[in-house]
């Protein structure tokens, strides 16, 4: 009995023992989140209001803990709350940490290099909380990561070779960020476990991709869109067995699409549009047992499309657009009950349309146009979905189906430019339609009351035998002859047409010769219109008047021009245009028209007549580049200068290496570079030579080559236009950004272009920061003379001492990227907020 108390007593010493273990536990990783809490600044404490010590630690907000006795801390959650600051070390104290999540946050800092000691660590997301600098190697540190998101920062620099030691990692994204230069083979080499790698969006990382690709056995989705990846794809990376969905669109991949993407039997989702991309489309991928989305449009992919009969597939989405397909429209198409959007325009493709080829329940988009299909357009029954339907300038023959009005959702109908005869069904009225142009066919007949109502004649034009209110032809009804007791009132009504037969003699005299003034105006010019415009023909020509002129060049005067619905065109009046025919003239200006890149301005239409071309572009409400250089009141800001450099390099590289065929500028200046609303520049003029000809081409520029700054020195002995040329006038345009001066803006005593002017200062006092615009603040003096060494390359004497344009372009990415920087350290926000 003696050893009763002795026990209790040993008992009672334990208990508090590890009751006080667990109070020490608890308080010193409640002390750590503290710490933590204390280094954010501004935005935490309302959304963490309950990290108080009066709270038990796991009920905080974002922190969750272990079940086990006692608990501890394994996982902080704070995403999107706002929180700025910066990241205490003291989270790393956290012995069990497994998972931090931060995005979707205001950080704003690099990512901080004690994030390494977190060694526990299996999930870090810092995803959108504009972080920036380069990413430490010493993450790799962590060997216990399976997924790293630093998504959606400004992070720069090139990925370390480090990330690719991090052999557990499942999750690996690192997109939309400012990651340049290559991208080596070896960080993929031992990352086995990947599912998802995501480099998109990083438009400075230029590199071939690498082979060790093909060792990411278990990868699902691969994302590399929007980058510089080049070359062609490697045959490793098309035999991942486990690839879902892969996304290479709009990079500068040239060559073939291996065919041993046939193996990729999981593959869902391909998208490889806007590259260079040539050669035969990989029939086997057409027979992928998942496949559903195709997307391979602004291509050079040739070859025929398989017969689909007898194939089992998924396929919901094919978009082949512009591209270099022949061959006929497969048989088997309407068979594939999922496919919701087929679109194949601009190609090769001829032959009748098959019969079905619209059976699909859910079709909603079918887009053919601009290829070579002739035969009659098949009756539309089955595909009750289908929204719009374009077979534009084609070779169809025929009536337009009656069967199209049954299709009650049906919006857009296109089947301008074809050989359509007959009447327009009247029952086509009772759909809700935006659009229905049947223009440049040979129909006849009276056209239905509400579609020459409600659309512009322009989308009825080049019919002579259509009639109708508005139209130049009026539909002649016959009326039966009223009875004979009517007599009286015909007789009485004659009489009364006496009394004012001379008033509608001269009514009809004078509407006749409006009529002819009309006619006299539009007979002569054939339209093709690209969009719907909403305006007549003859309603364009009309407002080409002196006062809607806003611009003269040396190839003719530019027009803006007010459309019914408000929004405004410019249409550019190319005279002396030479002696192409209609049929030249629209076929060069569809290949411009072809162009798709943000940066060149959209081509929407042309009207031609003999010696005369009007050109009809999208109208941008900020005027030319010119045009704000000559503001002195409100001069550009260093951020919307590098945004407008870039982007017209881009646009110029894109014409140069990306368009098919190459195409070159040939007369680049500040006054041909557009600003939208948000000074996103857009160039225009480029290919008015293929437009006009070459030889009036040359005629009109040959008074420009002695007093043009803009032009290189060569041009004026050089029979042949080149790269460097353009080159030469990109460099021009890169000295007014700097300078802050026009081009040829004379100075007080001396008419002084500015080429001459930056050399001269250069050369006599060598004072390069007096060439610098004193609008800008010198804290971006040295991104300033980076840019200024880059001009000056590009207006070298010798053309090939010139940089190519994508060169151009990187360097004014790195630019770009600093001063983006700098600006959101400094606390702005957005291009548009700083003008």
């Amino acid at each position: 009995m003696a050893t009763l108390p002795l026990l209790l007593l040993l008992l009672l010493f334990i208990s508090t023992s590890i009751t006080t273990t667990t109070s020490s536990s608890s308080s010193s990783e409640q002390d750590l989140l503290l710490s933590f809490k204390s280094s954010i600044i501004n935005g935490s404490h309302q959304s963490l209001s309950n990290w108080s010590p009066n709270t038990p630690t796991c009920n905080w907000t974002g922190i969750s803990c272990s079940t086990s006795s006692p608990p501890s801390i394994t996982s902080i959650d704070l995403q999107g709350l706002n929180l700025t600051g910066s990241i205490s070390s003291s989270i790393c104290q956290l012995p069990h940490l497994s998972h931090l999540n931060l995005a979707n946050n205001l950080l704003s800092q690099p990512i901080p290099l004690h994030l390494s000691q977190c060694s526990s660590l299996i999930t870090l997301n810092f995803s959108n909380s504009l972080l920036w600098g380069t990413l430490p190697d010493q993450l790799s540190q962590i060997t216990s990561l399976t997924v790293l998101d630093l998504s959606h920062n400004q992070i720069e620099g090139q990925i370390p070779l480090g990330i690719g030691s991090l052999k557990s990692l499942q999750v690996l994204n690192l997109g939309s960020n400012s990651f340049s230069g290559a991208v080596h083979s070896s960080i993929f080499a031992n990352l086995t476990e990947l599912l998802l790698l995501d480099l998109s969006q990083n438009p400075s990382l230029s590199s071939e991709l690498p082979v060790e690709l093909g060792r990411l056995s278990k990868v699902k989705r691969i994302f590399m869109q929007g980058c510089g990846f080049f070359a062609g794809i490697p045959e490793s990376i098309l035999a991942l067995h486990e690839l879902e969905e892969i996304s290479l669109h709009t990079n500068s991949f040239t060559g073939f699409v291996p065919g041993s993407i046939g193996k990729c039997s999981s593959l869902e989702s391909i998208q490889i549009q806007d590259n260079g991309f040539y050669g035969e489309f990989p029939a086997g991928l057409w027979s992928l047992p998942e496949i559903r989305i195709v997307r391979a449009e602004n291509n050079r992919f040739s070859g025929e499309l398989p017969d689909f009969v007898g194939v089992p597939s998924l396929l919901e989405q094919i978009q082949i657009d512009n591209n270099s397909f022949t061959g006929r429209i497969p048989k088997g198409i309407g068979l594939i009950n999922t496919l919701y959007r087929f679109s194949a325009s601009f190609n090769g493709f001829h032959g009748d349309l098959p019969e079905n080829f619209c059976d699909s329940p859910v079709l909603s988009i079918i887009d053919l146009s601009h290829n070579s299909l002739s035969g009659s357009i098949p009756e539309l029954r089955k595909c009750r979905k289908l929204v719009s339907l374009s077979l534009a300038d084609n070779s169809f023959t025929g009536n337009i189906p009656s069967s199209l009005a049954n299709l009650s959702v049906l919006t857009y109908i296109d089947l301008s430019s074809n050989n359509l005869t007959g009447e327009i069904p009247q029952e086509l009225q009772n759909l809700k339609l935006a659009l229905f142009n049947v223009s440049f066919n040979q129909l006849s007949g009276s056209v239905p009351l509400s579609l020459v109502s409600g659309l512009p004649a322009s989308f009825l034009q080049g019919n002579p035998g259509l009639c109708g209110p508005g139209l130049p032809n009026q539909c002649i009804k016959t009326e039966r002859k009223k009875s004979s007791r009517s007599s009286g009132l015909i007789f009485a009504a004659i009489a009364i047409a006496f009394a004012f037969g001379f008033m509608l003699l001269a009514l009809g005299l004078f509407a006749v010769h409006r009529l002819s003034c009309k006619k006299s105006l539009t007979s002569n010019w054939r339209s093709v219109f690209f969009y719907s415009l909403g305006i007549r023909e003859d309603e364009l020509l009309m407002s080409l008047d002196e006062k809607n002129i806003i611009g003269r060049g040396m190839f003719g005067d530019v027009y803006k021009i007010k459309l019914p619905t408000g929004e405004c065109i410019a249409v550019k009046k190319l005279s002396n245009s030479g002696k192409l025919s209609f049929r030249t003239a629209k076929a060069e200006i569809r290949k411009l028209a072809k162009t798709r890149q943000k940066n060149l301005t959209k081509l929407l239409g042309f009207c031609h007549s003999e010696n005369v071309v009007l050109l009809i572009h999208e109208y941008l409400s900020n005027g030319s580049l010119g045009d704000s250089l000559c503001n002195l009141e409100s001069p550009l800001e260093l951020t919307v200068r590098m945004h407008i450099a870039l982007g017209a390099a881009q646009g110029l590289a894109y014409l140069h290496k990306d368009h098919s065929p190459n195409l070159l500028h040939r007369n680049l200046k500040s006054n041909n570079i557009l600003l939208d609303m948000d000074f996103e520049p857009k160039i225009t003029g480029f290919g008015l030579d293929h437009v006009i000809g070459e030889t009036a081409y040359q005629s009109i520029v040959a008074s420009e080559l002695a007093s043009c700054c803009y032009i290189a020195p060569e041009q004026g002995c050089s029979k042949k236009a080149t790269e460097q040329m353009d080159v030469y006038s990109f460099g021009v345009v890169l000295l007014e950004l700097i300078t802050g001066r026009k081009a040829e803006m004379p100075e007080p005593r001396e008419s002084i272009d500015i080429v001459t002017w930056v050399r001269r200062k250069i050369n006599m006092t060598n004072a390069t920061h007096q060439i610098l615009d004193p609008n800008i603040s010198n804290s971006f003096q040295q991104e300033m003379l980076s840019v200024l060494e880059l001009a000056l390359r590009c207006i070298s004497v010798v053309p090939d001492k010139r940089p190519k344009m994508d060169e151009v372009v990187q360097s004014l990415l790195s630019v770009y990227t600093t001063v983006q920087s700098l600006r959101i350290v400094s606390g702005e926000t957005s291009i548009s907020s700083e003008h």
